[in-house]
């Protein structure tokens, strides 16, 4: 009989040991984690330190969430805070490459990240922000994450919240973008730094490609719908609209 593959064995041993360490901790963190239920409080004072508005469920787009959803957290209207068919494929994948490359985040621990954690998943904090989704999941519902999210997410250098961006990159308010402008704020957020298109326009047109190309493949969009939000411009230049 063949013995199993070596990434088999690894996978099986980097399993049992993770198993063993969390096992007990996992009790002692939900102890420890407050209970989320000021969550909406903290949110507010992030976004007011800000300068940017706090959005309420209605205030978002559904093109822009789609979008975000396709790119970010698939699974984000069926998990309860942890997704853990992306957690595995994460895991899958950092033991296989032998690093920790993938953190397999889903929209509601980067919020609890960003409100309860000083912004870090390292180290201790990612268990933490893993058991602090779990009970967010439990005082808001899923629209009211997403606004929140998008309420104090970094979307660019020195820029907060997906409002502020609609404004910066294309001179209108938010609930008046295109498709294209959807895909490309949806693209910014995972690394701002990287697809701000004011620094890096054409980094930032590859990223709204490959949003585009996600929401098609999850049958959000059309393709003829994304072969025209990738004609359009990465940024508009003209005057403010009202509503910026």
């Amino acid at each position: 009989m063949r013995s199993p593959p070596a990434i088999v064995r690894r996978l099986v041993v980097a399993a049992a040991v993770i198993a063993a360490l969390l096992a007990p901790s996992a009790a002692t963190l939900w102890v420890w984690t407050p209970d989320a239920s000021d969550v909406q409080e903290r949110v507010r004072a992030l976004t007011d330190s800000y300068g940017v508005p706090l959005m309420a469920e209605n205030d978002v787009p559904p093109l822009l969430a789609d979008a975000v959803v396709a790119v970010e957290d698939e699974h984000f209207y069926s998990h309860h805070g942890i997704d853990s068919i992306g957690l595995g494929r994460a895991f899958l994948y950092d033991v296989v490459n032998v690093c920790l490359c993938q953190g397999g985040s889903t929209i509601t621990e980067q919020l609890a990240k960003d409100v309860y954690l000083g912004g870090s998943d390292r180290g201790y904090n990612k268990l933490a922000s893993m058991a602090l989704a779990l009970k967010v999941e439990r005082v808001l519902t899923k629209r009211q994450i997403m606004a929140d999210y998008l309420s104090e997410i970094t979307t660019g250098l020195g820029r907060y919240g997906a409002t502020a961006a609609a404004c910066a990159y294309f001179r209108a308010p938010l609930q008046g973008l295109t498709l294209g402008q959807y895909a490309l704020l949806a693209g910014v957020t995972q690394a701002p730094s990287v697809y701000d298109p004011t620094v890096n326009p054409e980094l930032a047109l590859e990223r709204r490609a490959q949003v585009l190309a996600q929401m098609v493949s999850e049958h959000l969009i059309t393709s003829q719908q994304a072969s025209t939000a990738r004609a359009e411009p990465v940024l508009d230049r003209g005057p403010d609209r009202p509503g910026c």
